[in-house]
């Protein structure tokens, strides 16, 4: 079991994933809120009877999982449905990765919640916060060919997110992903040890 939790967050595009990814090559432990909400939103997931029963069929796909593109349709014009959406899945999504938490066997232990800072409600569970940083445009740039999507929908993804300036000002510490991936492996070993010297002390048993 582990004590120590590490939030992770970032904006959309700014590389959450490969640092995450980088994490765990190093040994830390990881809890993806965003695998979580796919997992609970899947076919045979937990949240499909409540979001059937809250949206309708619009939002389920023909096999059975959320229709991801009709629900971000829905909730970008209808403040009211994006609330209802988070009341469904956020309480399961904390629930869930505290249990995960709880359960992880390594030092320390990396949650992933790509809006952190938006919650509100991550603080209290973390030792420290570390967010993922680049400028907006290579944000933009990554979305659009990682995923298709137009300039404007990307652009208005991330208003829909709290701001960079916002996410730096509660960090901890910080990873810039503007750079050569060899930058990323270095930054991400040396908080790994930071965190490590961080962890409380086991008092040597006595002979």
């Amino acid at each position: 079991m582990s004590d120590y939790v590490v939030g992770l967050t970032g904006g959309i595009g700014s590389g959450k994933s490969t640092v995450a990814e980088l994490f765990v090559a190093q040994g830390a432990a990881l809890v993806d809120t965003d695998r979580i909400a796919h997992e609970l939103t899947a076919a045979d997931g937990a949240a499909m009877p409540l979001l059937r029963q809250a949206f309708g069929d619009l939002v389920v796909a023909a096999d059975g999982a959320l229709d991801r593109a009709a629900m971000r349709r829905l909730v970008f014009a209808d403040a009211s449905a994006r609330a209802r959406l988070e009341g469904i899945l956020h309480p399961m999504i904390r629930e869930l990765s505290a249990e995960r938490c709880r359960a992880a066997n390594t030092p320390y232990v990396l949650l992933a919640v790509p809006l952190l800072v938006e919650s509100g409600s991550y603080r209290e569970r973390c030792q420290r916060i570390l967010v993922v940083d680049c400028p907006e445009s290579l944000q933009i740039e990554r979305v659009m060919a990682r995923s298709g999507l137009a300039r404007a929908e990307v652009e208005a993804i991330l208003a829909s997110q709290a701001t960079r300036q916002q996410r730096l000002a509660v960090a901890d510490d910080v990873i810039n992903n503007d750079g050569a991936p060899a930058e990323l492996d270095r930054q991400v070993a040396v908080l790994h040890q930071q965190y490590l010297d961080r962890l409380p002390k086991v008092p040597k048993a006595k002979c």
